[in-house]
C-alpha cells in the first residue's frame, strides 16, 4: 500500500523546473527563430525586439511588422541511483516533451514611437511523464516493505501518472525615441498558469493477486500573476546598448482538486487514512483550495551589439534571473546558492540580398545546491548550442529556420548514512546522478507591411 502511495506522490510532488525552453528555472527566453540561432538578441532592432529589446523598435522597421514562430521541444531527465546496501543501481528515466509551441509578434511604428506586442508560453511549458516512478519513492518503500516481509518478487506495482504546466503571456509594449541616440520603452505582461497533476498508483501481491492499496489523484491549478517591463537603448551608427529590466511575477495558484483519496485491499499494512496521515506533509498541498506559489523572477538584461559590415553583426549579452527572491513551491528558492546568471553570444551573417545565416551560444549557471535538486524539480547547468538561417522570400516576407541543443553537465549528490535519515530515509547510504539533454527545432515567419 504505502509502496503505491509514494509512486503517486512522484507524480504529486510540484515540477517546479519543468520548463523545456531556454532560460532560468521558470521562465522562457526563446521565443522567436533568431533567438534559436543567434541567442543574443538583447540588442535587436528587428521584430523579435518585441520581446528582446522593446526600446530598440524605435529603430526598427516603419509602419507594421508580424512574426509567428513555431518551435518543438523535446527533452530526456534521467536519474542514476545507487544504494548498495539495498543492490540498487538503477537509471530512472523520465521524458519530458511539449506540442508545438507557437509566439507571435507585432509591432507599429511611426517617426519617433512605436508599438508592440508579443503572445508566447513565458514560463514552464511542457509535460512530464514517469512510467516507472522516481527513487525519491521507490528505494524508502523498498526498503519499508522487505522490513515488513514484502519483498521485491512478491509484489508488483502499476503507476500512470502526467503533470503539466504552462504559464503563457502577453505583453504591450510603448516605445518612444527620446534622442537622436536614445530611446526608451515600458511595458506590461500578463501571465497566466496552468498546470495539472494525474495519475494512479496500485501495488498489488502476486500471490494471490490482490491489490494492497491504491491512490487516485486529480487536481488542476490556474492562476494570474502580472509585471511591468522598462527597457532603454543606445544606438549611434554602428553600436548598439541595451538594458532590460522585468519586475518580478507573483503568481499565487488555487487548487480544484477533483480526486484525492487512497483506498486499500485485503490484506492491507496501512488503512487509507493511516496512509493520508503517514504522508500528510506531502498530499496537503493538493488539497482542494490549497495555494502554491510559482513566481516568475526579476530579470535583469545587459546586451551590447556591434555592425562590423553591412552585412555582419555581432552581439553579447548577459542574464540575471533573481531566483532566490521568486517564491517556489515549499520555498526551494532558498535553497539556491545565487539567481541564474546566463551569458549569450551570437553572430549573423548575411550572405547576400536572400539569404541570412547566424550562430550563437549560451552558458546558464543556476547557482544549485544539493538541497534544491529533488527527483522531481531538478536542474542542472549548461552550455547550449544554436543555429540557423533565413530565407528573405521578397521584400515582405521572410522564413526562419533553427536548431539548437542544451549540453549538460551532469550533478552528482552524495548522501552518506549518517546524514540525518540516510539515503531517502532509509538510513542507507546513497548516489543520486542527474542528467539532462534538450534539443529544439524552429520554424518562423516574418512580414512587413
Amino acid at each position: 500500500m504505502t509502496k503505491k502511495f509514494i509512486l503517486l506522490l512522484l507524480f504529486v510532488t510540484p515540477l517546479c523546473s519543468l520548463s523545456i525552453m531556454a532560460g532560468g528555472l521558470m521562465t522562457n527566453t526563446n521565443y522567436h527563430i533568431a533567438f534559436d540561432r543567434m541567442f543574443a538578441r538583447g540588442a535587436t532592432s528587428e521584430i523579435d525586439a518585441a520581446y528582446s529589446n522593446p526600446a530598440g523598435l524605435a529603430w526598427g522597421h516603419e509602419g507594421w511588422q508580424l512574426s509567428l514562430n513555431f518551435q518543438k521541444p523535446w527533452q530526456n531527465r534521467d536519474i542514476k541511483t545507487t544504494v548498495p546496501n539495498l543492490g540498487i543501481n538503477h537509471k530512472y528515466e523520465g521524458k519530458a516533451s511539449a506540442p508545438i509551441v507557437p509566439a507571435l509578434f507585432a509591432s507599429y511604428k511611426k517617426d519617433r514611437w512605436a508599438i508592440s506586442t508579443m503572445i508566447g508560453i513565458v514560463g514552464s511549458g511542457g509535460f512530464v511523464k514517469y512510467d516507472e516512478g522516481v527513487p525519491m519513492f521507490t528505494v524508502p518503500i523498498t526498503a519499508l516493505l522487505a522490513q515488513n516481509g514484502v519483498m521485491p518478487n512478491q509484489h508488483t506495482i502499476n503507476a500512470q501518472m502526467k503533470g503539466k504546466q504552462y504559464v503563457y503571456g502577453g505583453q504591450l509594449n510603448f516605445t518612444y525615441k527620446i534622442a537622436d541616440c536614445w530611446s526608451a520603452a515600458v511595458g506590461m505582461r500578463a501571465n497566466y498558469y496552468d498546470g495539472y497533476y494525474r495519475g494512479h498508483v496500485v501495488s498489488t501481491l502476486n500471490t494471490p493477486p490482490v491489490e494492497l492499496v491504491g491512490l487516485h489523484l486529480d487536481c488542476d491549478q490556474r492562476g494570474w500573476g502580472f509585471n511591468p517591463i522598462v527597457s532603454v537603448n543606445y544606438h549611434k551608427d554602428k553600436l548598439t546598448l541595451s538594458a532590460r529590466y522585468e519586475f518580478r511575477t507573483k503568481i499565487n495558484v488555487p487548487n480544484k482538486t477533483h480526486q484525492l483519496e487512497a483506498n486499500t485491499g485485503t490484506p492491507s499494512y496501512l488503512p487509507p487514512a493511516a496512509v493520508m496521515a503517514q504522508f500528510g506533509d506531502k498530499v496537503a498541498a493538493y488539497q482542494d483550495g490549497v495555494k502554491t506559489r510559482y513566481d516568475l523572477p526579476a530579470l535583469v538584461v545587459a546586451a551590447i551589439g556591434y555592425e562590423f559590415k553591412p552585412n555582419l553583426r555581432a552581439a553579447a549579452e548577459f542574464h540575471f534571473f533573481d531566483d532566490k527572491n521568486a517564491k517556489m513551491a515549499n520555498n526551494r528558492q532558498k535553497e539556491l546558492k545565487h539567481g541564474t546568471y546566463e551569458i549569450l553570444a551570437g553572430l549573423e551573417w548575411d550572405i547576400n540580398e536572400k539569404f541570412t545565416v547566424s550562430c550563437g551560444g549560451q552558458r546558464t549557471d543556476y547557482g544549485l545546491s544539493d538541497n534544491y535538486q529533488t527527483h522531481t524539480s531538478f536542474a542542472c547547468d549548461s552550455y547550449s548550442l544554436g543555429f540557423g538561417g533565413a530565407f528573405n522570400i521578397n521584400k515582405h516576407l521572410r522564413l526562419n529556420a533553427s536548431y539548437f541543443c542544451t549540453l549538460y553537465s551532469d550533478y552528482t549528490k552524495n548522501v552518506p548514512a549518517a546524514n540525518p535519515g540516510g539515503y531517502q530515509g532509509t538510513t542507507l547510504a546513497g548516489q543520486d546522478v542527474f542528467s539532462r539533454t534538450n534539443h529544439v527545432i524552429g520554424l518562423g515567419i516574418d512580414y512587413k507591411f
